[in-house]
């Protein structure tokens, strides 16, 4: 009796190791690593942490990880990819942390991967635009959620020129995301039929874009394809204005542009403007719902698609993580891309053998001043774009994980 007492003592305590093994320390910790206080403070930053934080709110009302305490920190890195790295090794080493997401700015999105993918820990891109995270630069770690530069130049680029904008002048932020939007775009408008008749290049967070719009002015093309973000988009928008380039017939493609930008800008500058999200809040009942209790946690503010994206990669990470039995990243990447995603953000979405997260994007315009009834009232929605046709198919990606 006494050793069958002792053995069922020893089994439980094996089993209580176990179990602490399969998450360790019992703690799951995720990091949300963006701008807070740059160009891209809006487009995602501190908005991102507050859809994280609702995501683990959801998460644990359906039950959660029982025994599992979830933690969530984040950090600015001022999009400068060796300050991101430098926070992300630091997270890995001595934080313990299991995953890094949203990640806007593609040149940190590029480095955070592939320094995760050395450490074995994923990260999942809600704010990099670059289609280059899960092409040739994908990893066994790296998912991208959200939209990518692919999806924004066959919604945008694609619907402009078969609405006879058929020459194109780019304004190109002079890094990866601009470098990849610009040749993804230009593909498309000369695949439909279109030309591109010139480009020039600015600095990320330049003030006066006078000299790069008057070029683009210059060239005749019907439309000034602005292969930027955030603040950048944001002003260049206003001083084109300012040159009258939209009264004198050109158009402007906003080719990353999201509600957040609408906002800064306003309806009088943006109206009119064609462009492409993967969520709108105001778009049914359920997403109306979920708008609201965004809105109540961040100052008012109705979330963009990186916001929204944000929130669904945390939740799908989380119901992988359950569904694996634990945090160990190689069975939980596996888990991702077996599982199929259904939120607010993600209608039948799936996930390819790249790490590409694919779901439905929208075609926008930007309302008039006097067709919008209310606060964040911005789109009408022109056209669902399915993620079939809007990103590339996982074969066609260039990512060597595909063809192993």
């Amino acid at each position: 009796m006494r050793t069958s007492i002792l053995t069922a003592f020893g089994l439980l305590a094996l089993s209580s190791t176990a179990f602490s093994q399969e998450f360790s320390d019992n703690v799951i910790k995720i990091g949300i690593l963006n701008d807070q206080s740059g160009v891209y403070a809006d487009f995602g930053g501190k908005g991102s942490v507050a859809a994280a934080e609702l995501a683990i709110e959801d998460f644990k009302k359906d039950g959660g990880i029982e025994g599992v305490e979830i933690q969530l920190i984040n950090a600015d890195h001022q999009n400068k990819p060796d300050i991101a790295s430098n926070i992300a090794r630091e997270w890995y080493d001595t934080q313990q942390v299991d995953a890094i997401m949203e990640l806007t700015t593609s040149s940190v999105g590029l480095a955070v991967q592939a320094l995760s993918n050395e450490k074995k820990k994923i990260t999942i891109n809600t704010g990099a635009a670059t289609s280059e995270l899960t092409g040739k630069q994908c990893t066994p770690y790296g998912f991208h959620w959200a939209y990518d530069t692919h999806a924004l130049a066959v919604g945008t680029g694609g619907a402009l020129v078969k609405d006879g904008g058929d020459s194109w002048y780019f304004l190109t932020a002079d890094y990866a995301f601009g470098y990849s939007l610009e040749e993804q775009t230009s593909t498309v408008v000369k695949a439909n039929g279109g030309q591109v008749v010139g480009a020039v290049k600015h600095p990320l967070a330049t003030t006066d874009y006078s000299s790069f719009l008057l070029q683009a002015q210059s060239s005749g093309a019907k439309v000034i394809g602005l292969a930027n973000a955030g603040v950048d988009t944001q002003n260049s928008i206003k001083q084109a204005a300012e040159f009258g380039i939209v009264a004198g017939g050109q158009r402007l493609a906003a080719l990353l542009f999201t509600l957040a930008d609408v906002h800064g800008v306003g309806l009088d500058v943006a109206q009119g403007l064609t462009l492409t999200e993967s969520f709108y809040w105001d778009r049914d009942d359920e997403s109306r719902a979920f708008g609201e209790r965004y809105a109540a946690k961040f100052n008012g503010r109705m979330p963009n698609m990186v916001h929204a994206g944000t929130y669904s990669a945390v939740l799908q990470y989380l119901k992988a993580a359950k569904e694996a039995g634990t945090d160990e990243s190689d069975a939980v990447a596996a888990k991702l891309k077996e599982m199929p995603v259904e939120d607010v953000f993600a209608r039948g979405g799936s996930v390819g053998k790249n790490g590409r997260m694919i779901s439905d994007v929208y075609l926008l315009e930007v309302k008039k001043p006097d067709e919008s009834t209310k606060e964040w009232d911005y789109y009408k929605v022109l056209a669902t774009i399915p993620g079939a046709e809007a990103y590339a198919k996982p074969e066609e990606s260039g990512c060597p994980l595909v063809t192993q």
